[in-house]
């Protein structure tokens, strides 16, 4: 019979799992496995104490010291800890199957009071290595190995993709989570300046394709633990304080600061001494012309996808940062900072030495917009916490460089002042400028104007980049077809050399503009948040002034004039760009933007810039049906209640308002504005409700802003036209010297690429000015039609009959035939159109004139009219095909005019020789109804004032201020004018 194996009490068992751990040895000199460590000198000191050669629990201390104080290769200090850690784990899973429960629990006991030794022990070594003796002192300090475990705990099978499989060794089952969970901040701070700087070199210089999404995931897993957190904000590449030679501030920080280096990956395109690798425009876009749709597609979905996994990220630490108030404050610092020292890239050309990258800023956006969502909804109890003194008073941004809606800085500094003392004694009081203001307003407030200016110097930028970016493409791609067009015709070095130029340069900008697509223009969510913030920011604006309603104060509340102009224009600018993109609106309501549109587009005491306010117009053009291939944007304009009351009203206000806009360009931009003013207003006239809204206003407002608005756009159709003709000429000129193949070909190539960037340069000009012509012709010709009225006003008959007179000459005259060119369609030049519009704008201003003083005026100009016109337009439009009816009316007007002439000339044959004192002093014709100037004291006829008034409010001959209702009636001259008229009249039955 077999002799039974003798059970080992529990002090045994515990002594042999211990040993295992520890890898020591405290009874055999010599183990068998050269890994297990015999300590001579512990075991002495048992010895000496009486205790049995046993490793229990109450000794482990000595042991580990004993054996840390050992320097015997392979194995550093931190690493053998480690591994006895995994150890110590393995041998918790093995106890399991344990049958004793009392001795199982007793081990499990032991183990873990190992685990929680070994842990701090590994913290301590950490953070000083060089407190116990290491076998290498060439090796790796501990963070570097932490670091590795972290790397390894969050891999996942996707990290390929960023070119890691994320392998690596591990740590064991829950030493991370021990290390971190209840660990001292003090002594682990220099474990954390290590870790979080070679977390930081990890994604430096990283673009979207790298491999960023491990550390990232080990930076969130981080912050998880508060000690982490603390280390975090605490570090001193936080908010670093290190300043470089030819680098500005706001670069640095990105390049230095922790968060700055997950901020830079992207794929935007970055100036060449920062740019991140891999390179995404080679990678993605490269000859991206010859690449199949799919490819592109699936670069797009790529990056789209990557970047949104960055923005997630960085989102979620931001908030876990926020929720803990030992983080809060810091991380507000931290984003005041980076917006503060990055102001100048509001500017129109930005320094990349000085300003953080477009890409950071573009994460920066939609990680605050992530930040933002829990108040988007425009939940009143949440808005109302959005506290405007945060402008002024707060101690974090400063907003005093910026432009507000409509106060100047001096306005804004005097109005700040000039708060009652009770709140200013609140304002300044210590609460509330502690911690830089973050105890006074809430989170809300504070992430509300920190967004808002990081969406200004991030998304909106990044918008304009493009645009810009697009502008330039489509220019050298303009060129390029110009250049290949020469070389056809005879090729130089040069100019070989220019077409390789241009195609390197169509290939960079065409993988920019596709990198700039692909993070922003087709990641719908973004721009959805961004058109949501702004949504909220109209919403906030409008409750300045006490909500949406029509009309508005008289008096402009200071809260709403000093707020930054920018959250308006961005606003607008973000509406225009999304507008333009396919599916970027579906679903996304609209109305709070439109009135807030209507609101303030004709309010300049509201808001000042009159480029902001026709960039409001700009948007609604983009919203028309026809424009922005959305059905449910007629809604916005025929079944939106504020916008049938005011929409055509205002529109009408700023056609006339926008003739002076303070810039040295003014001249030019008003006809672009008015062009989109013009398309508006002529699909608002095809809507019943806004063309009887149109026709009220003509008829209630004759003679104020109606005629005003007729009077411009007359003058724009006259200015238009005439320089549409005139370059047209000269294209005729240009195209002649290129057809003669000969003569060309014997200029030297400078000379004819000058000549043809010319002919190009001219080409859109036309474009541009007949299109607009014949808007501007096309509404007169529709508007009188059902409103002649205006047009019959003294002030405007004669300058009506001019205006058609002089277009008459222009396309019927002898002159015409000068105006063909090879393709007057590429010129938007179509002569008989025109010539129609201008006959039916004669015939429908005749069919209202009751008083039969229109052909009276058209006969009176002396400059364009001749009664042959009429005949030779007759004939045109009877060979086009016009309506029968307008053409006899035409004709008959004609045959009126030509009367009128002859009895205007015996009219003057029976006044003679009129006296100065009653000519009109510009004119020079006999007045009617003479007034008086106040301030020249010059007698002038009223519809020849009135109309120069219509233009100028000044005074014609001293330019000081003057308005109708200053005019004096001139009783006395007027009284003379009768008698002399009837004296002479008198003299002729005598004669």
């Amino acid at each position: 019979m077999a002799t039974p194996k003798p059970q080992r009490s529990p002090a045994e068992i515990e002594d042999i799992i211990l040993r295992k751990i520890f890898l020591i040895s405290l009874a055999d000199p010599s183990p068998a496995d050269p890994a297990i460590v015999y300590l001579e000198q512990t075991a002495a000191e048992l010895l000496s104490e009486d205790r049995p050669l046993l490793l229990l629990r109450d000794s482990m201390e000595r042991v580990l010291i004993d054996r840390l104080s050992t320097p015997l290769p392979p194995l550093p200090p931190f690493t053998y800890l480690v591994a006895s850690f995994r150890r110590a784990a393995d041998e918790s899973r093995k106890i399991a199957s344990m049958k004793d429960p009392s001795v199982k629990a007793q081990i499990d006991s032991a183990i873990r009071e190992a685990k929680k030794l070994l842990i701090s022990y590994a913290r301590i070594v950490a953070a000083n290595p060089d407190t116990f003796p290491s076998p290498n002192h060439s090796s790796a300090p501990p963070s570097a190995e932490i670091f590795s475990f972290l790397l390894a705990e969050v891999a996942s099978p996707m990290d390929a993709f960023g070119g890691s499989s994320g392998s690596g060794v591990t740590a064991p089952p829950g030493f991370l989570e021990e290390f971190f969970r209840n660990g001292d901040y003090e002594s682990l701070d220099p474990v954390f300046a290590d870790l979080y700087d070679r977390l930081r070199s990890s994604v430096e210089r990283v673009s979207a394709l790298g491999d960023f999404q491990r550390p990232l995931r080990v930076l969130l897993m981080l912050i998880g633990y508060p000690i982490c957190a603390k280390g975090l904000v605490n570090h001193p590449r936080w908010i670093p304080k290190l300043s470089y030679l030819l680098i500005g501030p706001g670069r640095t920080i990105e390049i230095t600061s922790i968060l700055g280096a997950f901020f830079h990956v992207s794929a935007l395109p970055d100036y060449k001494d920062f740019r991140s690798t891999p390179d995404v425009g080679q990678q993605c876009f490269s000859e991206s012309s010859t690449r199949r749709p799919a490819d592109l597609l699936s670069s797009f979905t790529t990056i789209k996808t990557v970047m949104n996994n960055l923005y997630d990220g960085l989102g979620e630490v931001l908030l876990a940062l926020l929720k803990s108030v030992d983080t809060r404050e810091k991380v507000l610092e931290y984003l005041a900072e980076v917006i503060m020292k990055n102001s100048g890239r509001s500017r129109m050309q930005i320094d990349p030495f000085s300003c953080a990258s477009t890409g950071m800023f573009v994460n920066l956006s939609a990680v605050m917009l992530r930040l933002c969502e829990p108040f988007l909804d425009g939940n009143a109890s949440k808005v109302n916490k959005i506290d405007p003194k945060y402008v002024f008073h707060n101690k974090r941004l400063d907003f005093k460089q910026l432009t507000s809606m409509n106060a100047s800085s001096e306005e804004v500094a005097a109005w700040v002042e000039g708060r009652s003392d009770r709140e200013n004694s609140v304002l300044n009081s210590p609460e509330a400028s502690s911690s830089g203001g973050g105890d006074k307003y809430s989170f809300i407030c504070e992430c509300f104007f920190m967004t808002a200016r990081v969406l200004n110097l991030g998304l909106m930028k990044a918008l304009s980049d493009f645009k810009h970016l697009a502008q330039d493409l489509a220019r050298c791609e303009e060129d390029l077809t110009t250049f290949k067009a020469m070389r056809d015709q005879g090729g130089s070095p040069q100019l070989e050399e220019d077409i390789k130029r241009l195609e390197k340069e169509i290939e960079m900008y065409s993988q920019e503009k596709l990198c700039y697509e692909a993070q922003v223009l087709r990641d719908g969510a973004l721009l959805q948040r961004a058109l949501s913030f702004y949504r909220l920011v109209v919403k906030w604006l409008v409750g300045l002034v006490g909500g949406f309603k029509m009309p508005l104060p008289s008096n402009c509340p200071m809260e709403f004039a000093c707020m930054p102009e920018h959250f308006v224009d961005d606003a607008m600018d973000l509406l225009i760009f999304t507008s333009r993109i396919p599916r970027a609106l579906d679903a996304f309501d609209l109305d709070d933007f439109l009135n807030f549109i209507i609101m303030f587009m004709a309010s300049p005491s509201y808001i000042k810039n009159p480029y902001l306010r026709a960039k409001m117009v700009e948007v609604l053009n983009c919203w028309m049906p026809q424009r922005s291939g959305i059905s449910a944007t007629a809604s916005l304009f025929e079944g939106h209640q504020l916008s049938l009351d005011y929409l055509v009203r205002n529109l009408l206000k700023l056609y006339v308002d926008i003739e002076f806009t303070g810039s040295h360009t003014q001249f030019f931009d008003k006809f672009t504005i008015r062009h989109n003013i013009a398309e508006l207003l002529e699909y608002l006239w095809n809507v019943p409700s806004h063309r009887n809204t149109w026709m009220k206003i003509a008829r209630e407002e004759e003679k104020g802003v109606y005629l005003n608005f007729l009077n411009f756009l007359i003058n724009d159709s006259i200015y238009l036209l005439d320089e549409s003709l005139n370059k047209i000429l000269e294209l005729k000129e240009l195209e002649a010297e290129m057809s003669n193949s000969v003569e060309w070909e014997r200029r030297p190539p400078q000379e004819r690429e000058e000549r043809m960037r010319l002919f190009h340069s001219r080409e859109n000009i036309v474009r541009f000015d007949m299109k607009l012509a014949n808007e501007d012709v096309g509404m007169l010709a529709f508007t009188s039609e059902q409103i002649p009225a205006p047009f019959l006003l003294p002030e405007m008959v004669e300058r009506v009959a001019s205006m058609l007179n002089y277009f008459l000459l222009q396309l019927v005259g002898p002159q015409r035939r000068s105006l063909t060119v090879k393709d007057p369609e590429k010129y938007e030049f179509r002569p008989k159109q025109l010539l129609k519009q201008i006959v039916e704008i004669y015939v429908h201003i005749a069919r209202g004139d009751r008083e039969g003083i229109f052909p009276a005026a058209i006969s009176k100009d002396g400059r364009s009219y001749n009664e042959q016109l009429f005949s030779a337009a007759a004939d045109i439009l009877w060979k086009i095909g016009e309506n029968a009816r307008i053409i006899q009316d035409f004709v008959q007007l004609g045959s009126k005019a030509k009367n009128a002439a002859t009895e205007a000339r015996d009219a003057e044959a029976v006044l003679g020789d009129i006296p100065d004192e009653f000519l009109d002093p510009i004119q020079y014709t006999l007045m009617k109804d003479p007034v008086i100037l106040p301030s020249s004291r010059i007698s002038i006829d009223r519809a020849v004032i009135q109309r120069h008034l219509l233009s100028d409010s000044t005074d014609p001959f001293n330019r000081s201020h003057l308005t109708q209702d200053m005019l004096i009636p001139d009783v006395e001259l007027k009284a003379k004018i009768a008698e002399f008229i009837k004296s002479q009249e008198v003299k002729k039955l005598r004669r």
